[in-house]
């Protein structure tokens, strides 16, 4: 906001004369700095703290590590890192905030994520780490919060902070998640993430992340890496039959589900957010709420079929001296082969002590398979795998590449190994056929 300055004044875009004052979102400061300059405007926007910081960690980065740091400090400061899960994008960010040496704030997905980076940060940099969510609200000089909460957080705080880092980016252009980006005029940014979201992602009312942050400076493909940084891989679907059963009645479900999507024409009038309408009707419309409840049923057929579970016991017995990973779409299946075959299993209802107890001991040898559903699939950082077995193709192109990320860090030379269990003839195995990755055997 520009004080004392009279609306005959020509102040540039993005300047708005809003209440008697010119106005602009707060994002736009770093580029505004030269015409404040120039016009001998007094700049009292700035709070952040000069720090410090000294990085207590004796690894060296990897030369694409190094690279990205270079690409983002040469834009100025500005923009997104997108390699792939498990090639050290965390160890870019403290480099990155060791390089500006000023106060930061973290934005990540989850309370898991929010703790882990508490974690890490407390002990790459031994000083006190400010958090900021539901539970807790302590501001230092470098906070970690999540996209949630970081909207009170910028209101009121935006500007004590001079890095902003976006860690699992791809969520900010969510409409109220990427306001808090919008709102504070930190004027270096950092986005990190493995999947940067598709141009389709950002339209509507979805946000830019080009606008928000600055461009994708950094790139490294999984290839790149593979056998070198990351573990070399192959993954393979694995295709099972309903029985008579099961097919009967996925077929009666089915029709439920696809005349009502036919009947209202909801794909050709909403496009790719035809779901979001069926949702939306569901609140009102009985026939609505019955195609989308057959929706979910028909999931539940797919994901709990007989075979499909045959073939994961085969699995378990094949792959007994690994370990393995079994990603879930529901937590009803995940507690269901957590009470078969004594596995732990992880889900967003798994407290934090738990949650801790079971990775620790899952790294150190005494769990040889860990079940989860979706809590499991972006950011946390799970102790080494070499086998993921995943119940289900319905996961998104995200989801698979951020859970093939799982089994990818490289400890030994073996090849790991992702099986995508799919039952024939059914919406899943339509879905993954739709879905390009890499390296998949079908």
């Amino acid at each position: 906001m520009l004080q004392g300055v009279p609306e005959t004044f020509e102040a540039p875009p993005p300047f708005q004369f809003v209440h008697n004052r010119w106005r602009c979102e707060a994002y736009h400061y770093a580029g505004l700095l030269p015409w404040l300059q120039e016009n001998k405007l007094r700049n009292q926007v700035a709070r952040w703290q000069r720090l410090k910081l000294s990085l207590h960690d004796p690894r060296e980065p990897h030369d694409y590590q190094l690279e990205a740091l270079e690409a983002w400090l040469a834009a100025e400061k500005r923009g997104s890192v997108v390699i792939p899960t498990g090639a050290g994008k965390t160890f870019i960010a403290l480099h990155a905030m060791q390089k500006v040496n000023a106060s930061t704030v973290v934005l990540v997905s989850t309370v898991s994520l929010l703790y882990q980076w508490y974690v890490v940060l407390t002990n790459m940099f031994q000083t006190e780490i400010g958090v900021y969510y539901h539970a807790e609200k302590k501001i230092l000089p470098i906070t970690v919060t999540t996209y949630h909460s970081a909207g009170d957080l910028m209101a009121e705080h935006g500007n004590e902070f001079r890095l902003l880092i976006c860690d699992e980016v791809h969520h900010l252009p969510a409409k109220t998640w990427g306001e808090a980006a919008l709102m504070t005029p930190a004027p270096y940014r950092l986005g990190l993430t493995a999947t940067y979201p598709a141009e389709e992602e950002q339209l509507g009312e979805r946000w830019r992340l080009a606008d928000l942050l600055g461009p994708i400076v950094y790139t490294k493909r999984i290839e790149e890496l593979l056998g070198k940084q990351l573990a070399d891989y192959r993954t393979q679907r694995i295709r099972v039959n309903l029985t008579p059963t099961e097919r009967a009645e996925y077929d009666t479900t089915h029709d439920i589900y696809t005349s009502y999507i036919r009947e209202r024409r909801l794909r050709s009038t909403h496009g790719p957010n035809w779901l979001h309408e069926l949702f939306r009707l569901s609140a009102f419309d009985t026939q609505a709420r019955q195609a989308l409840l057959a929706r979910q049923r028909l999931w539940e057929i797919i994901e709990g079929c007989q075979e499909k579970l045959s073939m994961l016991e085969q699995l378990l017995r094949e792959y007994a001296h690994e370990r393995i990973l079994i990603f879930t779409e529901s937590n009803a299946l995940a507690y269901q082969l957590s009470r078969q075959y004594l596995i732990p299993a992880i889900t967003h209802e798994t407290g934090v002590a738990e949650r801790k107890h079971i990775l620790e001991s899952f790294q150190a040898g005494h769990y040889r398979a860990l079940i989860t559903a979706k809590v499991l699939n972006e950011g946390i950082d799970v102790p080494e795998a070499k086998v993921a077995i995943v119940l289900g193709g319905s996961s998104s192109k995200r989801e698979y590449i951020q859970r093939l990320g799982r089994i990818l860090r490289k400890k030994e030379l073996k090849q790991a190994v992702l099986f995508e269990i799919l039952a024939r003839k059914t919406i899943e195995e339509s879905k993954a056929q739709r879905r390009r990755v890499p390296k998949e055997e079908c």
